[in-house]
């Protein structure tokens, strides 16, 4: 084994009694507000005009202090195999999983903001070896962003989508994939659009369900439909993002309360899994309560809350508006994610577009609102994406 895989470390996380008991001792004796001043006959999206409503946080945090089990999350990565390895003098923490399959390409998944490595960690076993023998197969390489989960948190400035992009090509060739494949959305979508647009040696090709437009294009010739993404964006970019602009300017502030309150991560969390996610009313239509308890206690156990929001600080509005990617791109955008780029002014960024996709539900977290057309969605755009670099799968 070289110098570089002999690097690269088990890791095992095991959260101690006394921070399990620590954690609901503290949802027992939280302090809360008085319930929003909301319509008394407001219902279903307009409930949580304010904000998350109080009776779901309430309900919430007493199934997080006498229900959730954090012990299954735990032993599911134990199974799936946790790994840590230190880059540019900071510890990544990341999931793999090889797959059985001679035939198999490297895979590296990469999540954002408020998500994590939770967001992929049931696709792992079915990416790697699918039941279908005609599927394709990958070997799945899933980071923690720095600052997030049990990777290390940066003491220094510097740490923003550019060094992490050039940190997996870096870690990807420690595990002897110097050819790969990306996936992210959110932060994962930037950070998958520089690999294939600064790396296309290492980098075969992209998915993502985050395109991004150079900036300063003109809506003449756009399809009302495509003027109507143009307008979503906008208002999401009006209204909506008081909690990038708070972390992109005032991390360590928000910080307090993200790492000292476990009711406070979760508000803070909850309200984005409601307001971005295909629903009519609850993030929970979609997505169970242990599956966002999962994400949220991984947050608060790492006291990962304050290092987290700092992505925003190094990375807000930091595209390379000259950044252009020529690898083969498949693009999947979801009726609800809060940006949707239409495919002309994407095209003007990613130059060789394989595949696009905009199918009729969906938010901004599909892996876990919609897992089944995700995966086959990801699986398609990928065989697209190999069959451009004239690798054709089964």
């Amino acid at each position: 084994m070289n110098r570089l895989a002999d690097s690269v470390q088990a890791f095992h996380s095991l959260a101690t009694d006394d921070d399990l008991n620590d954690l609901r001792t503290r949802l027992a004796t939280a302090r809360l507000p008085e319930v929003e001043t909301v319509e008394s006959a407001a219902s279903g999206r307009s409930r949580w005009d304010q904000g998350v409503p109080l009776s779901d946080l309430e309900d919430l945090v007493e199934y997080w202090r006498t229900d959730y089990n954090w012990r299954l999350l735990e032993n599911r990565l134990e199974q799936v195999g946790q790994f840590r390895t230190v880059i540019d003098g900071l510890g990544i923490h990341f999931l793999h999983r090889r797959s059985a399959r001679a035939d198999a390409t490297a895979l590296v998944l990469t999540h954002g903001w408020p998500g994590s490595i939770v967001e992929f960690v049931e696709l792992i076993d079915e990416l790697a070896n699918p039941k279908d023998a005609t599927s394709p197969a990958f070997h799945v390489v899933v980071p923690s962003l720095p600052g997030f989960g049990y990777s290390g948190k940066p003491v220094d400035t510097g740490w923003g989508t550019e060094k992490i992009a050039a940190a997996w090509v870096e870690l990807m060739s420690r595990l002897g994939y110097r050819k790969f494949l990306a996936h992210g959305g959110d932060w994962g979508g930037v950070i998958t659009t520089i690999l294939g647009g600064r790396f296309p040696d290492h980098v075969l090709g992209i998915h993502t369900t985050y395109a991004e437009a150079p900036p300063g294009l003109s809506t003449s010739g756009l399809t009302a439909a495509e003027r109507e993404w143009v307008e979503h964006t906008s208002n999401f970019n009006r209204h909506h993002v008081a909690y990038a602009k708070q972390q992109a300017t005032r991390p360590q502030t928000i910080g307090y309360s993200l790492v000292d309150s476990p009711v406070g991560l979760l508000a803070w969390i909850l309200d984005k899994f409601a307001e971005w996610t295909d629903t009519e009313d609850s993030p929970f239509e979609t997505i169970t309560r242990d599956v966002l308890l999962d994400n949220v206690t991984l947050y608060w156990l790492t006291r990962s809350g304050a290092s987290a929001a700092r992505i925003y600080y190094e990375s807000h509005n930091s595209l390379d508006p000259d950044l252009r990617v020529d690898v083969p791109t498949a693009i999947t955008i979801y009726p609800l994610d809060i940006a949707k780029c239409p495919r002309p002014w994407a095209s003007e960024r990613y130059r060789h577009i394989v595949r696009w996709r905009s199918p009729e539900a969906g938010g901004h977290f599909p892996s876990l609102e919609t897992p089944g057309y995700f995966l086959d969605d990801l699986r398609d755009g990928l065989s697209a994406v190999l069959a451009a670099n004239g690798i054709y799968t089964a």
